[in-house]
């Protein structure tokens, strides 16, 4: 069993079929990227996934646990990331982050910040409150939140939005690193295929709440004779129904 399965997964909202029913597998261990354009469905699935909204059918087991009958089992060991979604702004950084490592009893604590400080370079900012940050300074706390609890599985939407290049490609240096030492699973929901090609080992291609390509990188870009992944993305956005490939 993967870290994730899904099975005939379906969300809708009013007439919108957001999440049409799909079913995919992420191994442990992997990184795997979440594709597709706006409204494709990618933020609904992770939802799901997170336990924050509740599927019409079908079925999510993470970690070995049925989302839903044993949703908090699971979420102790998983955490998130998006810089969509904002942390208190009135508290500190320092506070954020043990506010949450508390909610994870994360054992010392004090400690754990301290690396996650250094790692994701915000020493300098754990005195300042988070409504005071710029947006990639607030994107790498973010980054650092999501890994107070070190878990199994790591669920990130545009991990890097708003950094810099140089400042980008440290980050996902860092979540590499991280998926080595520890064998935890990521699934990334990006816009930048440069960076899935970097980390993911395999992808799923959404569009209108279904999943209509899945497979390697480098094995999509040569199915579609495309020079890169973000040549596929957009032969796959373009497509109308029924045009060949």
């Amino acid at each position: 069993m993967g870290a994730i399965e899904v099975t005939r997964l379906v969300k809708c909202f009013g007439t919108l079929r957001a999440v049409d029913d799909i079913s995919f597998s992420v191994p442990e261990g992997a990184t795997t990227g979440l594709l597709g354009g706006n409204g494709a469905g990618k933020t609904t699935t992770i939802s799901m996934l997170l336990g924050i909204l509740v599927p019409d059918s079908g079925s999510i087991t993470v970690l070995g646990h049925n989302m839903a009958r044993q949703r908090f089992a699971a979420l102790a060991r998983m955490n998130y990331s998006s810089p969509y979604v904002a942390l208190p702004m009135r508290l500190t950084v320092a506070e954020n982050l043990r506010v949450y490592g508390n909610l994870y009893n994360v054992p010392d604590l004090g400690r754990r910040i301290r690396e996650l400080a250094e790692e994701f370079m915000i020493g300098a900012l754990l005195d300042r409150q988070v409504g005071t940050l710029s947006s990639g300074q607030k994107t790498r706390v973010a980054l650092a939140k999501a890994l107070i609890n070190r878990p199994a599985l790591l669920l990130l939407d545009e991990p890097t939005a708003s950094l810099d290049p140089d400042t980008a490609d440290y980050m996902r240096g860092r979540l590499e690193a991280y998926r080595a030492a520890s064998g935890a699973t990521i699934l990334l929901a990006s816009h930048n295929m440069a960076e899935v090609e970097r980390l993911c080992s395999a992808v799923l291609m959404m569009k209108q709440g279904r999943i209509v390509e899945r497979g390697a990188p480098q094995a999509l870009i040569d199915r579609y004779g495309r020079g890169d992944l973000e040549a596929v993305f957009l032969a796959i956005a373009r497509a109308r129904e029924g045009d060949p490939q």
